[in-house]
């Protein structure tokens, strides 16, 4: 039998499936006369969001959740919860400027590595969190020993930020390695906390252009396994070094590529097992499966599914994965169960995979250390949010949350998920229509296409209201029909689809952005003169790349913090998907936007934060200088003190300044 918290609540929509179609679409009955969105609550209010629920579990395997700003302890056998009160029971490391140190079991402090210049950074996270790396310390099992980055950036070039905050204004240097430049150089230590020493791993692989990645230690803390990845990024070594004194043992496995490597996991050991763990990589058989390994090198696919799947636990007999083979818009819990591993990697039998999560859209799972019970959280296009504690067989145990539907109060208008073929005619590309307030069918509309496009990215889920941005409803309740689109090289797909922009950022994006722009044309209702495009970051690189190579399909877009030319973003992303330039020049070329400058015909806005970090005001000023030089009228907007992500009250002038320019010009 369920129980049920107090603080939920409960919702229900109607959904309808075209057969004919395809087509999943959510009505909102008589909301017609609902409130409209204001941009303040667009942006900046969290009152439409379904009322979600953080949890985690803690070392005693209860669960910590954040509710009503703060964080409690929900103890799962009584029900009942109370303050989270944090306590230390191991010692830990952390950084203050560029330096690291330990804080001991008795809340002594200890430095374990003091930063000697400007240019060298202890503990910090590295590569610009790129390879699945979002941190720099790792503790080993027992808390003995403490393995951190070392980095030194005092090859790398620097990118001024105009501070106008001061009285003169002033530049605030920032390291930023461009792709083909010199980049940072990464070691990484070793702290022994009984004998305060420390020792770094000898890596000779791929001289000192290279990247250490997602780091593990063996279970019994003798040695640590490394991902180390060329600077090209077309190569691996999977190395294993001794822990007292950073010698090389054996490299394990190797990946190779003719495109690229992306390592973006650690490796996950079976529970109980010293020498066998679980890995999950791309390059093998084309998509992102989990594989049971030796430190031999033995190695077996575990997940022979196609699609990809992400490890989530083990308990030494079953392996907990979540894949999108039931849809790539859908997030599913599996398991597998493991048999005859005493006889290695090659005797060992796997079970068939079996499904733990039935409901359909976009499962969330946290599962405890013991894989005994699971949090399971998950929304899909007309479900808010449900999130559900479960045994590890699936079986639920206790509903946490039923959120009711945060926008029955407004005038949200319907929303259609569907899908359209790729320019090569291969994938089915997922995409989601947002139709105006009172639709009416023999009316036209006027088109916005919100785009980002690039890698590592997925705009399209089956979840609530499809992922979708409220800025799309704001302007779609002003009477615009708003579409969104996933193409190649977005992940979640396979490495096919993902490495189809290698070399030529922007190409084949552009193209299967244009194959749904064309299947919204033969629409009726669709005004085929007025289509605008927006998109920020890769997805102002798209909107200006669609808005200058398609002149006649495209009359007005909003481009922000855009890419221009790749050579001058950063090595690790750049050199991944474009090659180094001196390899690649004709792709570089072929994907700037400086020579685009000149086909420029319909109405542009441009805008960029000026102290942004991650695309560096240099692109979007060239691109602006080129458009004087070729006599091109383009519009720009700075914010001054912004970063990448515009936030706060100048994110609701940015927005603001988006809709007016549709609205002046589309």
């Amino acid at each position: 039998m369920k129980k049920t918290i107090t603080f939920l609540g409960a919702m229900c929509l109607g959904v309808a499936l075209s057969a004919q179609t395809g087509i999943m679409e959510t009505r909102h009955a008589n909301k017609s006369e609902g409130k409209i969105l204001t941009m303040e609550e667009t942006i900046l209010s969290s009152s439409l969001s379904p009322k979600d629920l953080r949890c985690r579990w803690t070392e005693d395997d209860r669960l910590a959740m954040f509710k009503e700003g703060k964080w409690v302890i929900y103890d799962i056998q009584t029900g009942q919860t109370q303050a989270y009160v944090p306590h230390k029971s191991r010692p830990f490391a952390f950084c203050k400027g560029k330096s690291l140190y330990l804080m001991e079991r008795d809340s002594t402090v200890t430095p374990v590595a003091v930063s000697e210049e400007s240019d060298i950074t202890y503990g910090q996270t590295v590569s610009r969190n790129e390879f699945g790396i979002s941190g720099g310390i790792f503790m080993s099992p027992d808390s003995s020993k403490v393995a951190f980055y070392r980095k030194d950036e005092s090859l790398v070039s620097t990118f001024p930020l105009l501070d106008i905050t001061t009285r003169t204004g002033s530049l605030k240097e920032i390291k930023y390695p461009m792709a083909g430049m010199d980049s940072e150089k990464i070691d990484l230590g070793i702290y022994d906390i009984s004998s305060k020493n420390t020792i770094y791993i000898k890596v000779d692989d791929f001289a000192r252009d290279r990247y250490l990645t997602n780091i593990t230690w063996t279970p019994d803390g003798s040695a640590l396994i490394v991902q180390v990845l060329d600077r090209a990024q077309k190569h691996l070594r999977m190395n294993m070094y001794n822990a007292t004194d950073g010698s090389f043992i054996r490299t394990i496995l190797t990946e190779e590529s003719d495109k690229y490597v992306e390592p973006l996991d650690p490796v996950y050991f079976i529970k109980g097992r010293q020498d066998l763990f679980i890995y999950r990589i791309a390059s093998r058989d084309g998509f992102r499966n989990l594989y049971l390994c030796d430190m031999e090198g033995n190695i077996r696919r575990l997940t022979v599914v196609d699609a990809d799947v992400k490890y989530i636990g083990n308990d030494g007999e079953y392996v907990y994965y979540t894949s999108a083979e039931v849809s790539p818009i859908e997030n599913h819990l599996f398991r597998i169960r493991l048999k005859g591993l005493g006889k290695g990697v090659a005797k060992a039998s796997f079970s068939k995979a079996e499904r733990l999560t039935e409901a359909p859209g976009w499962h969330d799972i946290a599962m405890d250390r013991a894989c005994s019970k699971y949090v399971d959280s998950y929304s899909s296009l007309t479900v808010p949010r449900v999130i559900d504690l479960c045994k590890a067989d699936g079986t639920a145990m206790t509903n946490l949350l039923t959120a009711p539907d945060p926008t029955e109060e407004y005038a949200y208008t319907e929303i259609s998920l569907g899908t359209v073929k790729s320019a090569d005619g291969l994938y089915d590309n997922y995409y989601r229509l947002i139709k105006p307030k009172d639709f009416d069918p023999t009316k036209k509309y006027p088109v916005i296409v919100y785009v980002y496009g690039g890698p590592h990215s997925q705009m399209v889920q089956n979840t609530f209201l499809g992922q979708l941005r409220r800025w799309e409803m704001y302007m779609a309740q002003r009477g615009y029909l708003v579409y969104v689109q996933d193409n190649r090289g977005t992940q979640n797909r396979g490495l096919a689809f993902e490495q189809a922009i290698h070399g030529q950022c922007g190409q084949a994006e552009m193209a299967d952005q244009i194959q749904g722009v064309k299947m919204l044309m033969d629409l009726p209702y669709v005004d085929k003169e007025r289509i605008g495009v927006h998109g920020w970051s890769y997805g102002g690189f798209m909107t200006i790349s669609l808005i200058t190579n398609y002149p006649d399909i495209f009359k007005v877009g909003v481009a922000g913090g855009p890419v221009i030319d790749w050579k001058w973003y950063e090595v690790m992303y750049g050199e991944r998907y474009m090659d180094h330039p001196d390899v690649n020049p004709e792709g570089y070329a072929k994907t700037s936007l400086i020579d685009k400058a000149k086909d420029l015909k319909g109405k542009l806005l441009i805008c960029q934060g000026a102290v942004d970090p991650v695309v560096v005001w240099e692109h979007s000023l060239s691109f602006v200088r080129e458009c004087i030089r070729n006599n091109v009228q383009v519009d720009y907007f700075p914010y001054p003190c912004a970063e990448h992500n515009v936030r706060g009250k100048d994110r609701v002038h940015l927005h603001d300044k988006i809709s007016m320019y549709f609205e002046d010009y589309l």
